[in-house]
Parts: C-alpha cells; structure tokens; sequence
C-alpha cells in the first residue's frame, strides 16, 4: 500500500492506494507498513481532488474502496447516489436503505467514512436542514456545500 500527501487550506490529507483503489483519505499520517510513493493512480486522485475543489469535477471516477462493516457499505453507497449540490438527511438515508429508524446508525457510519470527498457525507444534513456533524468540521462541510452550490450549474 502507498499513499500521498494532499494539502489544502485545512491541513494535508493523505491518500492511501492499495492496488489502484482508494482505500482512505484522512489527516492523519499512515502508519508502518504503507509507504509514500508518487504512484499514477494517486496522482490522478490528487488531480481529481484539485478538480473538486476547483469546482471543475463534479464525479470522481477513481475506483474507490472503503474499508467498513456491511451496514456502512450500504451507507456509503447509498452517499454515492446524492447528486453534486444536492442534501438529504440522516433520515433520508436512512430510508433509502430499508431502515427508517436507523437515522443514528446512519450518522455513525458516515461519521466512519474513510474517504471524505470521494464518498460525499458533507452532503447529509439534519432533516431541519441545518449544519450538522461534520468529522473533518462544520466550517469545512458549509465551504464543500457553498462550493458545489456555486458551481452545480457549471
């Protein structure tokens, strides 16, 4: 496994490949046993990336592979579907998934998700439609869904 350091105003991110699929993309640096390369396959992911944040990308299509238990297989990919500039809440997801009262169940897993951006979890509001829980922080998901606001129609 190999990864490469991303940097961006809120800190470097590193982005770990295990045979060309994106396994994680986190602020904290890999442990033993993963090793920084300058592969192909993440530089496109860091190409992508600066897309994103470009506002130039709207879908990633790197192959992903996120690490998780089968219920938080089920809402990550459930998160795939959210178009870009669009939200839905916890509750909402929860529903798409076949269980209305697992809104809680839903918000751990995407609080889990190892591969933000890539698999959208910014995009999951509260049903109020407010701001709420964010891992990598509230100011960090209002700048994602500004971003993807101003540019949907791009």
């Amino acid at each position: 496994m190999y990864y490469a350091s991303y940097q961006t105003p809120w800190g470097v991110f590193y982005l770990i490949e295990d045979n060309e699929k994106l396994v994680s993309c986190s602020l904290v640096k890999p442990e033993d046993g993963v090793y920084e390369k300058e592969t192909r396959f993440l530089t496109k992911c860091c190409q992508e990336l600066t897309e994103y944040f470009e506002g130039k990308r709207k879908e990633f299509t790197i192959e992903l592979y996120p690490q998780g238990t089968p219920f938080q297989q089920k809402v990550w990919r459930e998160l795939q579907k959210i178009p870009y500039g669009k939200t839905c809440s916890y509750q909402d997801i929860a529903r798409k998934i076949g269980n209305h009262r697992a809104y809680q169940a839903v918000g751990q897993s995407i609080h889990n998700n190892p591969l933000p951006f890539f698999i959208p979890c910014h995009r999951v509001i509260g049903k109020n439609k407010k701001l709420t829980g964010y891992a990598l922080g509230l100011d960090l998901k209002k700048y994602l869904l500004e971003l993807e606001k101003r540019t949907h129609s791009l």
